[in-house]
């Protein structure tokens, strides 16, 4: 009988990488096991994608395959002869290493024979945890050390994380964590590991469980935590403290902490970015004669020099003056916006001397400008 080209049979292309080469043998050997499959000649099916997979997930096979097509592997020369002999009809799959022995732990567990080990023996890494913090303006723009507290699992003080004391050898398992059965199918009979269900696949058992994880070896704690935040810091920012997160299980490494933040308002600063806005009010008097103002500064007060005749909304570059940020490695620059304040009442006096101010030539360019432009308009 002619035998259909490997390729086809899983179908990939003949440029196929073994991440595709194998992850089609993991759909199709779901898809024809005796065991859970209803299409007509599914054990064919099975037998037919096993042989064309163990040619081309072995580079060298794939090669002559390559080269030569099926009459590589006739006969019983040095080319390779027939790769399914012998095993109860399974051929020459080698379980002693990554290549069938995971992939068949992954797909078979879910149709009853089990894997090698369980999850639950094998080391996880514990979840990251989120926390948001709240600051006050300063405490972002200058920096600060501040403590959090978080409830999260952590390793169990009383065993050290183990999950018991006295620790034993399991003498199921003799510390393998798993034990062999044997498995019959139509196509033969063939040897499947499951895990041990005395140690759950640790290997190991105890003379005592810890009372106080219950054998898991995490509890559920509150932790305060130390957070140093950087300078520059705006919210909606997140940091990383590495391994602060939830413990993780069975000796894994524990998770990562981030830290979001959210900055409050200033009553006077705006920010932008690393740029900080102050507006800053002045009296008619002082925009129209000039003055000598003080300014606070995230640095310290300074005094500025406005110029008379000082329009509203007239904006002053201080350079260096807005936030020295660790963040970006930055130095904002700080802008005063003058705002020319006129008050709502005024008093007999104040009146008395704004009439005889308007009544002196006080226009300027633009005033004469505008004048002109009403009566133009006019005619």
């Amino acid at each position: 009988m002619n035998k259909r080209d490997y390729y086809e049979v899983l179908g990939v292309s003949k440029t196929a990488s073994q991440d595709e080469i194998k992850s089609a043998f993991r759909r199709l050997a779901k898809k024809y096991h005796p065991d859970v499959s209803k299409e007509e000649n599914a054990g064919e099916k099975f037998k037919e994608v096993q042989e064309a997979y163990s040619v081309l997930s072995d580079e060298e096979k794939r090669r002559q395959y390559d080269q030569f097509g099926h009459a590589a592997f006739q006969g019983g020369g040095a080319g390779g002869g027939n790769p399914f002999g012998g095993f109860g009809g399974f051929g020459g799959f080698d379980f002693s290493g990554d290549g069938y022995e995971d992939i068949f732990d992954n797909i078979f567990s879910g149709f009853g024979f089990g894997g090698r080990s369980s999850s639950k023996s094998k080391a996880r890494r514990g979840n990251d945890t989120l926390v948001k913090m709240k600051l006050s303006f300063e405490e972002a723009v200058y920096g600060c050390k501040k403590d959090i507290d978080v409830t999260m699992m952590d390793t169990c003080q009383e065993c050290d994380g183990k999950g018991g004391f006295g620790e034993e050898t399991c003498d199921s398992c003799h510390g393998s964590g798993t034990v062999t059965s044997e498995q019959r199918t139509i196509l033969g009979s063939f040897l499947t590991k499951t895990t041990c269900p005395k140690c759950g696949g640790r290997g190991k058992t105890f003379k005592k469980t810890c009372s106080s994880c219950s054998g898991t070896g995490r509890v559920r704690a509150k932790k305060t935590i130390e957070v140093s935040v950087p300078s520059g810091v705006a919210s909606g920012m997140r940091r990383r403290i590495s391994g602060k997160g939830e413990a993780g299980a069975n000796g894994g490494p524990s998770g990562d902490l981030y830290i979001e933040f959210e900055v409050k308002d200033h009553e006077f600063y705006v920010r932008e970015e690393d740029d900080i806005y102050l507006e800053v009010p002045l009296t008619l008097t002082e925009a129209l004669l000039g003055c000598k103002k003080e300014i606070p500064t995230l640095h310290g007060n300074l005094k500025l020099t406005v110029d008379p005749g000082c329009e509203n909304g007239k904006t002053e570059r201080i350079k260096g003056k807005g936030i020295n940020s660790e963040v970006s490695r930055k130095k904002g620059d700080m802008y005063v916006v003058y705002k020319i304040v006129i008050p709502k009442k005024l008093t007999k006096e104040q009146k008395n001397l704004v009439e005889q101010l308007s009544k002196t030539d006080m226009n300027t360019k633009d005033i004469e400008t505008f004048q002109n432009f009403v009566q133009r308009n006019a005619k």
